[in-house]
């Protein structure tokens, strides 16, 4: 994997910058969706490639590790061959599922001992076997195996999990080092900042992983609760200490206008359930704000869903329509609305690379997160 600045922003930190991997290029700023399982929810990988123009997307090594396991992942040569996907993937390392879906977990110094929400069956998870897991689910960028502890924590907790999470990272690497990957194709790993809220354990998080010179890095343990400004301050005390010519990847963020925030402040990658999740709710991101497409206010509003987007689905269908397909029950909506969002979020990214590299990024940022939010 090889990464490329090819512009920065003079007001902000923002910076726009390519990725190349053996799957295809990724241009940065990139939003990721989320296939936990293997499949974004409710949108076919046509629809992802086509009307979406997604360039990667996620795996979650703790879903698919359970089911339907690596023997099956691996019988069909790698995820991208069992699920149709020919771009990049990259996996979570499963750490944060572990933690907030198992029950009876019990974090040692080997790894994780779990109980599987499906069936109750006890699992470990050890910085070399997710490791293994995810060279056989076969995702172009893995991530290493951390605790991501809860918000708020104790500083002594805090900084007991970010020593854990660096000793883990160290075997991590130790067995990226060690071992091959499965289907001809390179793997990154990259690390995780954590730290919570406190800024002396987040510079010692983000040095000790800029010392492992791996080919990108990560933050995590933010967006769990945390105040955003809060969020901004620790995101901006890690890319401080994250090298510039590596991307950086900020986990599970977020809002439309937090992804533009967090921008600013050097950040090139992100993922999050939002879009999806929320646009199964009846809530849809538009470039003009937010819309609730259940309310009755949309009951006879036959304007399409957002003429701004070059997006098949969001000039096609009507809101009234959608509404229709809500109030109904119709499985139709949950795909509709999913695939409009996605699209509002690849077209945003896309919008803020172009602002950066035109170097007026700053300056379209502050107009545009309060039309962003504001509510329709």
């Amino acid at each position: 994997m090889t990464f490329e600045l090819t512009a920065k922003d003079t007001a902000s930190s923002a910076r726009a910058g390519v990725i190349t991997t053996d799957h295809g290029v990724i241009e940065t700023p990139i939003f990721m969706p989320v296939g936990t399982v293997g499949s974004v929810k409710a949108v076919t990988q046509q629809q992802l490639k086509e009307e979406i123009n997604a360039q990667i997307i996620l795996g979650n090594t703790y879903h698919l590790y359970l089911r339907p396991g690596t023997s099956i992942i691996e019988q069909a040569g790698g995820l991208h061959k069992f699920n149709g996907w020919d771009r990049p993937i990259l996996t979570d390392s499963g750490g944060y599922q572990v933690f907030s879906l198992a029950a009876n977990r019990k974090i040692k110094e080997e790894g994780v001992v779990f109980q599987s929400h499906i069936d109750g069956s006890r699992h470990l998870f050890t910085p070399e076997n997710v490791i293994d897991t995810q060279r056989s689910i076969g995702a172009d960028i893995i991530m290493a195996f951390d605790e991501c502890p809860p918000y708020p924590s104790e500083y002594a907790y805090a900084q007991k999990s970010m020593e854990l999470t660096h000793r883990w990272l160290a075997r991590c690497v130790q067995h990226m080092n060690e071992t091959e990957p499965k289907y001809g194709y390179e793997q990154s790993l990259f690390p995780i900042v954590q730290g919570s809220t406190f800024k002396d354990l987040r510079q010692a998080s983000a040095q000790f992983v800029a010392d492992m010179d791996c080919d990108g890095n990560a933050i995590g343990g933010l967006s769990v609760g945390e105040p955003a400004e809060m969020m901004y301050e620790m995101c901006a005390y890690c890319t401080e200490y994250l090298p510039e010519d590596k991307p950086r990847y900020l986990m599970g963020v977020g809002t439309p206008w937090n992804i533009l925030e967090n921008i600013s402040l050097g950040i090139d990658m992100f993922d999050c359930v939002m879009p999806t999740r929320n646009g199964r709710n009846g809530m849809l991101f538009t470039t003009k704000g937010v819309i609730n497409i259940k309310n009755k206010k949309w009951e006879n509003d036959f304007s399409v869903l957002d003429d701004g987007l070059d997006c098949a689905t969001s000039r096609y269908y009507t809101k009234a329509y959608l509404r229709h397909l809500f109030v109904a029950g119709e499985f139709l909506s949950l795909t509709i609305a999913s695939i409009h969002n996605l699209a509002f979020y690849l077209h945003l990214v896309k919008e803020a690379r172009k602002h950066i590299i035109d170097g007026d990024f700053n300056s379209w940022k502050k107009e545009m997160i309060p039309v962003l939010k504001q509510r329709l």
